[in-house]
């Protein structure tokens, strides 16, 4: 990811022209002060252009979030009928135990997830596979693939992501109080994406 488009780098350039205030006083030079106030008013637009603009604007979100699934073209991925049923369990589950409530309220622990690939946490630079509930009306974040999970679908949900398309799986949410898990069936996945 570019450093222009890293969250945090609006607020630490304020941070810093904010610390220089410090040296550079209201009763200095004119051509020091005027200068960094000009700074810190840009610095401050900037911060609340990214702010509100980019996130209002996209579907997912820069974080991978799904605010709902209009517009989006989702592919199927089916469960390949066995004896033993191989599940992924979702990783950072215990970060997002009140949207995971919320989707098993509303659609039960059976239910269906998006995975949504360039997906990270705020203040990361990592991009990682997001995994957004489907039981509630509105898509749910549950969490990320493990890294093995992640490495091993990575590119191909990229892949299918740059098409315009999101896989959904079937999810499954243990526990029948917090703290909830969610495991996912990736069994069909490789055929899904092979289409």
């Amino acid at each position: 990811m570019p450093l222009g488009r890293w969250e945090p780098l609006p607020y630490l350039v304020l941070v810093l022209l904010l610390v220089a205030t410090s040296f550079i006083r209201p009763n200095s030079a004119p051509w020091a002060y005027w200068p960094l106030v000009a700074l810190i008013v840009a610095a401050l637009a900037w911060l609340v252009v990214l702010t509100l603009g980019e996130r209002r604007q996209r579907n997912p979100d820069p974080l991978g979030d799904l605010t709902s699934l209009d517009g989006l073209e989702l592919l199927d991925a089916e469960p390949v009928p066995g004896e033993v049923r191989a599940v992924v369990p979702v990783a950072d589950v215990e970060r997002h135990q009140s949207s995971i409530d919320l989707a098993r309220i509303h659609g039960g622990p059976e239910q269906h997830a998006v995975l949504v690939p360039r997906a990270r946490r705020w203040l990361s630079r990592r991009y990682r596979v997001g995994v957004q509930l489907l039981g509630d009306p509105k898509p749910r974040h549950a969490g990320f693939l493990k890294p093995d999970a992640d490495d091993r679908w990575r590119d191909r949900l990229d892949a299918a992501r740059e098409r315009g398309v999101f896989v959904r799986v079937p999810a499954r949410i243990t526990g029948a109080s917090r703290p909830h898990g969610v495991e996912l069936d990736l069994t069909g996945l490789d055929a899904a994406l092979a289409e």
